[in-house]
């Protein structure tokens, strides 16, 4: 039987989910810039490879939890993944033309931000020797990310017709917003929850 991290399926999961993040990169390199019609097959497979990496964000903690394998690794690898696959992703649709229209630069520049931020705060509080895990509304956070995303790509890589092009157009623009107001809501709720660590208060 194999040992390490790696001996148990949710840690062998993460780092499966982490290549696949960055096939998702390869697939955004080669598309380059060509125009959407160009290359409609590698926007394809970014979409298909995205929207598999980002669902199975909750099978390595699922099977961790349901078979106590839970572990430090996991503890910091699956969110790692996850801040790769979405920020990375933001970061290739803010430069491509055909998709900065949906996602300017500014917005992906203010939820990197967030992630800097939040990461620092779990970072430090917990090298106090406390609990600083994701909460709901960090869960709520990514799922918009998430969604926002795929649905980016998505009406990128499918010739919709003029109605469900202009249907996912707009889709495409409340989520990139709602991306924005939940990233920028839940640092502040991570920074409200720190603040006696970050004020130096041990009560």
């Amino acid at each position: 039987m194999s040992k390490g991290i790696f001996a148990h399926w949710p840690n062998r999961i993460t780092a499966l989910r982490f290549l696949g993040a960055g096939a998702v990169f390869i697939c955004f390199d080669l598309i380059g810039d060509r125009p959407v019609e160009a290359c409609r097959t590698e926007i394809q497979v970014a979409f298909w490879l995205f929207v598999v990496v980002a669902l199975t964000d909750f099978l390595d903690g699922y099977l961790a939890r349901r078979y106590g394998l839970e572990s430090a690794f996991g503890r910091i690898a699956d969110p790692f993944v996850d801040k790769v696959l979405v920020c990375g992703t933001m970061i290739f649709l803010s430069v491509f033309a055909w998709s900065r229209e949906w996602l300017p630069a500014w917005i992906t520049v203010v939820v990197l931000a967030r992630e800097f931020l939040v990461t620092g705060i779990r970072g430090y509080v917990e090298s106090l020797g406390a609990q600083f895990g994701a909460d709901w509304f960090g869960k709520i956070k990514m799922f918009v990310q998430c969604f926002a995303m795929g649905t980016l790509l998505g009406m990128h890589a499918f010739p919709f017709d003029a109605g469900a092009l202009r249907f996912w157009s707009n889709a495409s623009h409340v989520l990139v917003w709602a991306t924005l107001i939940t990233s920028v809501a839940s640092g502040l709720s991570y920074t409200f929850k720190a603040r006696r660590f970050l004020l130096g208060s041990s009560d």
